[in-house]
C-alpha cells in the first residue's frame, strides 16, 4: 500500500536527535536490528535514571522529530501513509494496519514509529472493549466505537447472525450516527476493532463470550455442526460433520460422550441428537408421553403416537410399549391419561 522504505525514513528522522534521545527511541520502538522493544524501567536502569525521565526523553525526542527539517523532507511519505490509513477506512485496528502496510515483520516497528511521530495520526490503546487502533478522523473513530457498543448491546448473548446480516445491523447503527457509504471491507475492519464481537469458523457473528462464537471444545463444534445441518443427526454423523466442516478429527465415541453431557443437545432417537433450541425437550419416550398428556389431557393412541413422533425418532411399537407403563391408564373410551 506504500512505496517508501520505512526503515530508511525512520533512520533519517532519528539522525536529527542527540545520541541518548536517539537510543531511547530506538529501544522504545524496537528499531534496532533485533527489533526488540524495551520498557521504560529497563532503559532507566541502563542510564541510571527514573522511568519518568525516560518517558520525558522519549516524548521530547518525538517532538524534535516532528519539528525537524527532515520530517518536512519526508512529507510525501507521511501523506502516502495517511492515504493508506484512509484507504483502510480512516479507522483501523493496529494489527490490521501493520499487516496491510508492512512488507515483512521487521518493518512493523518502523511503521509504528512513523505513525507515532506523524501529525496526521492518532491512536488509542487497547482496553477491555477495543483493540489498539489508529485513525486519521477522530469524529469517525468516536462514532465507530459508539456503534460497536450499541451493536453489542442489541444482540442476545447466544445469538448467531450470518455475516451479511450482521454487517447490515452494524450499518444501521452507523447510519444513526451519520456515518454512511462505507465499503463492506471497511465495515469488516471496523468490526475487527471490537474485542466483544467475533466470528465463528462458519462465518457467523455474535458476542465473543458466546460458546457459539469462541469455539473451545468438541461440544461447541458439535453444536455448530448440528445447527448447520438443521435437523437431528446420529452422533457418528456429527463426528464426521465436525471433520468435514472444521478439519478437526473427532472420535465418534468422544463426540457421543460430549453430546450426552451438554444441555444444548437432546437425544431424540437411538444415537440421534437434536438441538434443544429447536423445541425438543430432554427425557425418554415415557417422559415425552407424560408431558403431552399433562398439557393436553387424555388422547387416543394414534394421537399420542403422532405427537411423540414430532419429538422423537422412534417406532410406533416403541411408543405403544411405553403406554403400558404404570404411570398411564387406558380410559373406558379408549383414550390414555395419566394414572392418578
Amino acid at each position: 500500500m506504500v512505496n517508501f522504505q520505512p526503515k530508511s525514513v525512520s533512520k533519517e528522522l532519528l539522525s536529527e536527535l542527540p545520541d541518548r534521545s536517539r537510543r531511547v527511541l530506538v529501544d522504545r520502538f524496537g528499531l534496532s536490528g533485533k527489533g526488540e522493544e524495551r520498557t521504560l524501567d529497563a532503559i532507566g536502569k541502563e542510564y541510571n535514571i527514573t522511568r519518568e525521565r525516560v518517558r520525558q526523553i522519549e516524548n521530547h525526542g518525538i517532538i524534535v522529530v516532528r519539528e525537524s527539517d527532515t520530517y518536512e523532507a519526508h512529507a510525501k511519505s507521511f501523506d502516502e501513509l495517511k492515504k493508506a490509513v484512509d484507504a483502510l477506512g480512516s479507522v483501523v485496528a493496529e494489527e490490521m494496519l501493520l499487516e496491510a502496510v508492512a512488507r515483512n515483520p521487521a518493518d512493523k516497528n518502523h511503521f509504528l514509529f512513523l505513525l507515532t511521530v506523524g501529525h496526521n495520526f492518532e491512536n488509542r490503546r487497547e482496553d477491555n472493549v477495543f483493540r489498539a487502533r489508529w485513525f486519521s478522523d477522530k469524529e469517525l473513530a468516536d462514532a465507530i466505537e459508539r456503534a460497536l457498543n450499541a451493536l453489542y448491546e442489541s444482540i442476545e448473548p447466544s445469538r448467531l447472525t450470518p455475516e451479511d446480516e450482521f454487517i447490515q445491523l452494524f450499518q444501521k447503527e452507523l447510519r444513526s450516527l451519520n456515518v454512511k457509504n462505507r465499503t463492506e471491507d471497511a465495515l469488516k475492519r471496523y468490526l475487527g476493532i471490537s474485542k466483544r464481537l467475533g466470528k465463528n469458523p462458519l462465518g457467523e457473528w455474535g458476542r465473543i463470550e458466546s460458546p457459539h462464537v469462541r469455539i473451545k471444545n468438541t461440544r461447541d463444534f458439535a453444536y455448530l455442526t448440528l445447527k448447520r445441518h438443521g435437523s437431528p443427526m446420529h452422533f457418528t454423523e456429527v463426528a464426521r460433520g465436525i471433520e468435514k466442516l472444521f478439519g478437526r478429527k473427532t472420535h465418534p465415541a468422544t463426540t457421543h460422550n460430549e453430546l450426552i453431557k451438554d444441555g444444548r443437545f437432546v437425544l431424540v432417537g437411538r444415537g440421534l441428537y437434536a438441538l434443544k433450541e429447536w423445541g425438543y425437550e430432554p427425557g425418554v419416550v415415557r417422559d415425552v408421553i407424560r408431558d403431552i398428556l399433562d398439557k393436553e389431557g387424555p388422547l387416543k393412541r394414534e394421537d399420542i403416537i403422532e405427537r411423540v413422533k414430532r419429538e422423537r425418532y422412534v417406532k410406533d411399537a416403541t411408543i405403544a410399549v411405553n403406554l403400558q407403563n404404570g404411570i398411564f391408564t387406558k380410559l373406558s373410551d379408549g383414550r390414555y391419561a395419566l394414572a392418578k
